[in-house]
């Protein structure tokens, strides 16, 4: 089962009354609704979503569809479930008309705003299981009117969406981890919510111990590179009879440098202090290397312009 469908589930399970249902219901069969001249079909994938727009319409409309359930073979086998009224055709389709609705100005309560919105993830929505990809939410429309609005109600509740355009068909989606958990506490999808935020806190934890890594692995590689050119240097004056030209604190940290090259400044300072009677800090470590170094550079230069 995808994470689309258990929260579809869940959503479809949930308690709802008379006046939510029927935006709930509104928004629903503007996305899937399919109307001809004496009859309203719809076609759905989830059993749980059947049951609860079967009862809706029931509850608001006062009649009773027949329903028929097909075998789809493309692709994969998966049950289709087909919702069929032929009885008050005008007037469902008169008091779902988004056409004469302005805006989203018709929805005057949170509750028939979040119905609205719920109807429509019911019919066209999707969610990407976080636990194998990213986070995206999104909402697949034919009619852009329809996903103007939705796009409105997402802005109206601040969940930062976005709207693209897609061949024939209009998506709305949201990326943002942070407000896709929102929207699934509007929808009362407690089980989908504490699942999704539990892969959330894994994910964030994985990647900041996974950056924290990185940064250290960086850190230890800036140091060894560091160590090698200070041996460098160190064997350069060895080398060419300049060793000597140091004074006794410079040598010190040399000769400690060359039995520790891939210890860090502050771990050099330390081991010095702690086994060379020499009290010395990181800055001071430092400023010695810094000696070796323009010795080393004036050298070159002057074997340069002889």
């Amino acid at each position: 089962m995808t994470f689309t469908t258990s929260l579809k589930e869940e959503m479809s399970k949930t308690d709802f009354n008379i006046v939510e249902a029927e935006y709930e219901l509104m928004s629903f069969l503007n996305c899937l609704g399919k109307f001809s001249k004496d009859e309203l079909i719809i076609t759905m994938e989830n059993a749980s979503v059947a049951r609860r727009i079967y009862k809706e319409i029931k509850a608001i409309y006062k009649v009773s569809p027949s329903i028929t359930i097909r075998m789809q073979k493309r692709f994969k086998v998966k049950q289709i479930y087909i919702l069929t009224i032929k009885d008050n055709i005008d007037f469902i389709k008169e008091s779902i008309n988004l056409g004469n609705k302005k805006d989203i100005d018709f929805l005057v309560s949170n509750e028939e705003k979040i119905a609205f919105l719920a109807g429509a993830f019911l019919a066209v929505g999707n969610i990407s299981n976080p636990s194998t990809s990213g986070y995206h939410l999104e909402f697949i429309f034919t009619k852009e009117k329809l996903a103007k609005q939705i796009l409105n109600l997402l802005e109206y509740f601040k969940l930062n969406a976005k709207m693209i355009k897609r061949g024939y068909k209009t998506i709305v989606y949201i990326k943002a981890s942070e407000n896709i958990s929102d929207l699934l506490k509007l929808f009362k999808a407690t089980s989908s919510l504490f699942y999704f935020e539990d892969i959330r806190i894994y994910r964030d934890h994985k990647n900041m111990v996974n950056r924290l890594n990185n940064c250290e692995i960086a850190n230890q590689e800036k140091t060894f590179k560091a160590g090698l050119s200070q041996l460098e240097d160190i064997n350069y004056l060895k080398k060419e009879d300049l060793f000597d030209l140091l004074d006794d604190k410079t040598k010190i940290v040399a000769s400690a440098r060359i039995k520790y090259p891939e210890v860090s400044l502050q771990e050099l300072a330390d081991i010095i202090t702690n086994e060379m009677d020499y009290k010395i800090g990181k800055s001071g470590i430092n400023h010695h290397f810094i000696k070796i170094k323009t010795l080393v550079k004036r050298h070159k230069e002057s074997r340069n312009k002889e």
